[in-house]
């Protein structure tokens, strides 16, 4: 009995021992089957966040930025050309109001008499090596290959050092000619951006992605760079400028007297005080402190880039100042990787497929081996930027100091320039405005006075503001200068009184209505001094379709007739309008 008791005993316990082992063996192949699966569920994971990796465009490289810089570099090149194109002739040319050939003449007996390297040192220019017979052909000729070339890129997004080498040695042919007429900051900025372009660039090839001419990010730097010096530039001239801006009130200003206002000038002038207050403080976060987010970090530079252009867009939207914004949103993209850019070109073909294949590549360690063309570009890359750091200690220094300059270059070339905008604020807005009448007498009460027009700055009280951005009329901008000069400061305002008197052809093609045009030229010109203010919005004023007030101040300069202008054309070596040009 206890034998079998026992054996019953013992047999009793080995079923829930079997049991629990069954129920413990359960629980450990579940367990491991959990566990297997959340294994399998981050294997799956990884793959996923692999697939994506491959499938999507991942940041640090600048493929798709160099396309972006390139097609934009090329757009404002095209817009700078092709103002040279349609205003030259009038401006620089045979007998133009300031002709490049004079210039070069006096330039050259300035060095001694030889076009040599002393010349070409004072005035870099492919105009020494052209036939001076016919300047104009050659200006054109400048202007249409520059045209034709930038205009290529922009559509196909291509470029080699030769062809951005030419666009800059080009542009630099008509810059260093101007004179007056090319005296803008944005001339040697534009020159600036174009020098650092070409580096972007294989040599030879002509493709959007070559394979063997990787972006460098010592170039791509360069960029960042250059926009860092125009904004600090801008910003703190403006602090050590005008008081307006310390205490908040410039903008109150900016928009009646700015140099050339658009229709939403009109409009934005009259925006609240606080809202003009709100305005010249984001100027000032922008221009003085936005800057610094490129050096933070990849996000923080890309928020600099993105303020930067939004903050450029407003100024474009709110007046004509030539393609000065628009070429200083170039800089700024260079604040954005491949990463941030890809939205911009269609997937799964092109650029950005050929970019995430050459991405795949270098993840699996498929990365091209350098060769000695590689090799020889990285070697160009670091001098490029130890060329700018040099350049740049003067450019800094000149920011650093109180006595600040903007829009200066400090070397012949303009590879490296200080800039700067709006220094000080002009708090009325003044206007010279031609005159000319058919009456023998100009003092006779009875005299008729006839205005000319130009083609965008004001003049009549009725005409709209016009809208020209990033086109540029080069003598409506001066004329802003003049009003608040005297024509002894600006003769030239006297040299188009004298083509006025002759109905002269070359000038009037500059401006908008001769109100003698299919009749005799006036016996005199006169220029007038007008104070301008914009209209109020809702007023009986604007109601009549004025977009403009204005009161006379007194005479610009006094009438005069072609006779009287005789001894002032020969004392300043200008062709007399009765004599025909003479061509050398």
């Amino acid at each position: 009995m206890t034998v079998t008791s026992g054996n019953m005993a013992t047999s009793g316990e080995a079923p829930d021992s079997s049991v629990r082992r069954r129920r413990v063996g359960s629980r450990r192949t579940e367990t491991d089957s959990v566990l297997s699966g959340k294994e399998d569920e981050a294997d799956t994971s990884r793959d996923s966040e692999k697939q994506k990796q491959l499938l999507s465009l991942q940041p640090g490289t600048y493929w798709l930025t160099r396309i972006v810089l390139l097609r934009s570099v090329a757009f404002i090149y095209f817009v700078a050309f092709s103002v040279a194109y349609n205003q030259n002739k009038q401006l620089i040319g045979e007998h133009g109001l300031m002709p490049c050939k004079n210039y070069l003449n006096s330039v050259k007996r300035y060095v001694g008499g030889k076009i040599g390297m002393a010349a070409l040192a004072y005035t870099p220019s492919l105009l020494w090596f052209m036939d001076w017979s016919d300047m104009d052909a050659n200006l054109d000729g400048i202007a249409l290959v520059g045209m034709a070339l930038s205009g290529f890129v922009l559509v196909t997004g291509m470029a080699n050092m030769i062809i951005m080498v030419t666009l800059w040695v080009l542009y630099h042919s008509l810059v260093n000619v101007g004179q007056l007429w090319y005296s803008f900051g944005w001339e040697s900025q534009l020159l600036e951006t174009g020098f650092l372009a070409i580096f972007l660039c294989p040599v030879w090839t002509l493709s959007q992605v070559p394979r063997r001419c990787p972006p460098s990010l010592i170039c791509i730097w360069t960029f960042r760079w250059l926009i860092v010096r125009i904004m600090l530039g801008a910003g703190l001239i403006k602090i050590r400028g005008d008081k307006c801006w310390r205490d908040l009130t410039c903008m109150d200003y900016h928009y009646e007297t700015q140099p050339v206002p658009n229709p939403m000038s009109y409009y934005m002038h009259r925006s609240p005080w606080w809202f003009h207050r709100f305005e010249t403080l984001s100027n000032h976060f922008i221009e003085l402190i936005v800057p610094f987010f490129t050096f933070l970090g990849r996000r923080m530079c890309m928020a600099n880039g993105a303020l930067q252009i939004l903050f450029q867009m407003v100024l474009i939207i709110s007046g004509n100042l030539s393609f000065l914004n628009w070429l200083t949103i170039v800089p700024s993209l260079a604040c954005f990787d491949d990463a941030s850019l890809g939205f911009l070109f269609r997937s799964g073909a092109g650029p950005k497929k050929t970019v995430l294949e050459i991405q795949n590549e270098d993840a699996a360690g498929r990365t091209l081996k350098p060769n000695k063309g590689m090799l020889i570009r990285r070697v160009v890359n670091i001098s490029l930027g130890v060329l700018i750091g040099f350049l740049s200690v003067p450019v800094v220094m000149n920011l650093l100091s109180s006595r600040q300059v903007m829009n200066t270059s400090f070397d012949p070339l303009r590879i490296v320039n200080t800039y700067g905008a709006f220094g000080s604020i002009t708090k009325e807005r003044t206007e010279v405005i031609f005159q000319g009448t058919l009456s023998p007498d100009p003092k006779d009460p009875e005299a008729v006075w006839e205005e000319y027009q130009f083609l965008c700055k004001p003049g009549d009280i009725y005409r709209r503001p016009c809208l020209i951005s990033p086109y540029h009329y080069r003598l409506d901008w001066l004329m802003w200068f003049a009003a608040f000069q005297t024509y002894e400061q600006s003769e030239w305002v006297i040299h188009i009184a004298g083509r006025l008197l002759s109905n002269d052809s070359t000038v009037l093609s500059l401006l908008d209505h001769n109100p003698f045009h299919g009749r005799d030229p006036p016996r005199w010109v006169r220029g007038e001094h007008f104070r301008y203010k914009f209209s109020q919005p809702g007023s009986p004023s604007a109601a009549q379709g004025k977009w403009w007030l204005r009161k006379r101040i007194g005479p610009y300069f006094p009438a005069v007739d072609l006779e009287g202008l005789r001894g002032y054309f020969q004392s300043r070596s200008w062709p007399h309008p009765h004599i025909p040009t003479q061509r050398s």
